[in-house]
């Protein structure tokens, strides 16, 4: 049985490295300046290099499918967490109000500082390498209300969770739109354009900022992974095995709130791909989290290149945010899921 799961879980995340592949293969090659295969390859391997499609592919495109693939694998593998530690399967970052309360500190950073992510260039390098900080402050403000607000006599009441995670994204989505309004009209344009959740000014400097926090706290909850196994299990139980329940879950809950806040502070609000991911890893490799893990990061990563690459196209020469793109898909999806979990 454990060769067959392991066998199923390498073709799997095969398959999904090959969906990831054909997906930033569109993407790099379609857009408002079509390139060929020869032209990509030719100017990847530096074969007679062309100014002009160094500037697309170096500049423009390739910086846009890295962040898309980062942000998700850390939305991805930030659900896998939530939805373990809760025990909820229509937990998300977006839904329970970490994405509000991550983007809240960004947008106050931005207001204070005055940082237009649209014309970020090389000179505001230390301030965007300051934004995921920024986030993780606020994102683990909002964890820290929602958890306090859901425990009841020191359980977690998964219906407080849900409807305080409401509550607590519509005040820092209030909160964020109000400091926005407040801004001049550049800034608020960089503002709203970010809120909507949107990667098309992705450029290496974003890539810098989140990837350390991508790899640290990424390779921390594959490594704890198999502790979510047991949190299905009754809480006696697990004491029982000498765990310390209540402390290994804050620690996960804060590097999944780190995750999030990096992703949050380089694409602004993207939601649903942290309740997503997680179900089709689940349907595809099985319910073990060491499996689901790598897995679900994949699919957020493949999600969000195809949706980014949809949000470019389909309305060219305008684009449309990917999170609007993801949130056409993932709002039927959690309705679906509502109906199931109903059932």
């Amino acid at each position: 049985m454990r060769k067959n799961t392991s066998r199923v879980f390498v073709l799997t995340i095969s398959i999904l490295m090959l969906f990831i592949v054909g997906a930033s293969y569109l993407h790099i090659t379609n857009g408002v300046f079509d390139m060929s295969v020869i032209d990509v390859v030719k100017t990847l391997l530096r074969i007679e290099p062309n100014p002009k499609f160094d500037l697309v592919i170096f500049e423009f495109r390739l910086p846009r499918i890295v962040i898309a693939a980062l942000v998700g694998i850390g939305l991805g593998m930030a659900g896998v967490v939530l939805q373990g530690i809760t025990r909820n399967g229509l937990a998300d970052p977006g839904i329970l109000g970490i994405n509000a309360g991550a983007g809240a500190a960004v947008v106050i950073f931005m207001f204070f500082f005055q940082l237009n992510l649209v014309t970020a260039d090389m000179s505001r390098w230390v301030s965007i390498l300051m934004m995921p900080m920024f986030g993780f402050i606020g994102g683990a403000m909002a964890a820290a209300l929602i958890f306090s607000f859901a425990l009841k006599n020191g359980h977690l009441d998964m219906q407080r969770l849900i409807l305080t995670g409401i509550a607590i994204n519509s005040g820092f989505g209030a909160l964020s739109l109000f400091l926005s309004l407040k801004m001049n009209a550049q800034d608020y344009e960089s503002a709203a354009v970010w809120l909507a959740g949107s990667i098309y000014n992705a450029n290496w400097i974003f890539v810098a900022a989140m990837l350390p926090w991508l790899i640290i706290l990424g390779f921390y909850v594959y490594r704890k992974s198999y502790l979510l196994d047991y949190f299905q299990l009754e809480e006696d139980s697990i004491t029982s095995l000498g765990i310390g329940v209540e402390k290994e879950k804050i620690k996960l809950l804060l590097a999944s709130v780190g995750l999030v806040s990096a992703c949050v502070s380089v694409s602004g609000s993207i939601g649903f791909i942290g309740l997503m991911a997680p179900h089709i890893a689940k349907q595809l490799v099985g319910i073990q989290h060491r499996y689901v893990m790598p897995a679900s990061a994949l699919i957020g990563a493949c999600l969000l290149v195809i949706a980014d690459f949809i949000g470019k196209t389909v309305f060219a020469p305008s684009e449309l945010a990917v999170g609007i793109v993801v949130s056409i898909i993932g709002i039927p999806y959690f309705l679906y899921l509502l109906v199931k979990s109903k059932a």
